[in-house]
């Protein structure tokens, strides 16, 4: 079974996106830094410039830390905040999405290009076209067609664009005050990856009755941390929920949704955020996910850690360590 103990803790790491690459696996976090500035609803005390990438060759087994792949100070455009990233690979290269602040203030997803997964990793020298908002999430389908995911709402900003625009002056309004809740967005990418190919649209989450759910609904309504997985030929959409700390998982038949609830997957942990990832490695089903455990309690300073996952019959997610022993 997974350790439940940080994977390393000599660096803070949060918002862990796992992937396997050349058999190996690859986790690419944020990097988590200590400061003064004070914490507050839009994030401002994650205030982190730089991305490391680890690797092991089993869960729980030696991690290998190949240090920095991209610092704030190589993207042109980046103002500050390297919040949370995900990785893909597609024809050779491997290719970091990151999200960061432009010197306007508002949040985009930019790309770094690099021929290894561990990088260093060449940014774009400007963000995606098309992109805003934070936590970018890839998915590669098994046609080759690739997406990205991304949104946030509170200090991720994406109550800034419900017109299409943005609009500084909702800012402050955090998210729909009723109605049907914000939603995560999608777009696919190109075969470059570098670029989107589509409209964005909404990744629209429905209750077991086919409504959409609602702002209100803070418990099952998307916040934050978009992932997608593919298990069985089901599309599972992934997400925190932000205020009330669940991480939730919905599913569909195609990536573009709509999305059905599933389900719960990890109750609230040490710290304010929860964010994750969900990947097979080894025959088996792991959630990448963080806590504040490692510096007893600090919202911004939080550490890295897995649990073995499984599916029932029905492809409902569960904690392997919650199953009972046969």
């Amino acid at each position: 079974m997974a350790d439940k103990e940080p994977i390393v803790s000599h660096v803070f790491t949060a918002d862990p996106s796992a992937h396997v690459f050349n058999g190996k696996l690859y986790i690419y976090p944020s990097h988590d830094r200590e400061t003064d500035i004070m914490n507050n609803d839009n994030g401002d005390q994650y205030d982190m410039n730089d991305y490391h990438v680890f690797s092991m060759e089993e869960v729980g087994g030696p991690v290998t830390d190949h240090g920095i792949a991209l610092k704030q100070e190589d993207v042109p455009w980046v103002s500050k905040q390297l919040w949370a990233p995900d990785a893909a690979t597609k024809n050779g290269k491997y290719y970091l999405f990151f999200p960061a602040r432009d010197k306007e203030g508002i949040f985009r997803v930019g790309v770094a290009v690099s021929d290894a997964p561990e990088g260093p990793f060449k940014p774009e020298p400007e963000p995606i076209k098309g992109s805003f908002s934070i936590d970018p999430a890839t998915f590669v389908d098994h046609d080759g067609q690739a997406y990205l995911y991304f949104g946030g709402i509170w200090g991720g900003q994406l109550q800034c664009w419900a017109t299409g625009e943005f609009v500084k002056e909702n800012y402050s309004v955090m998210e729909a005050q009723e109605g049907p809740a914000l939603s995560a967005k999608v777009a696919k990418l190109s075969e470059d990856m570098t670029s989107l190919t589509s409209e964005v649209q909404d990744v629209v989450i429905l209750d077991e009755e086919g409504n959409k759910l609602l702002a209100t609904d803070h418990d099952r309504r998307f916040f934050e941390a978009a992932w997608l997985h593919k298990y069985n030929g089901k599309y599972y959409f992934s997400y925190s929920t932000g205020d009330t700390h669940f991480l939730c998982y919905a599913t569909s038949d195609s990536p573009l949704g709509p999305f059905t609830y599933g389900g719960r997957i990890l109750e609230p942990v040490v710290g304010w955020t929860t964010h994750h990832s969900i990947a097979e490695f080894k025959g088996k089903w792991y959630l990448f996910y963080h806590d504040s455990s490692l510096s007893n309690g600090v919202n911004h300073l939080r550490c890295v850690k897995i649990r073995e996952i499984v599916y029932d019959a029905e492809g409902k997610i569960k904690l392997a360590e919650a199953q009972p022993k046969i």
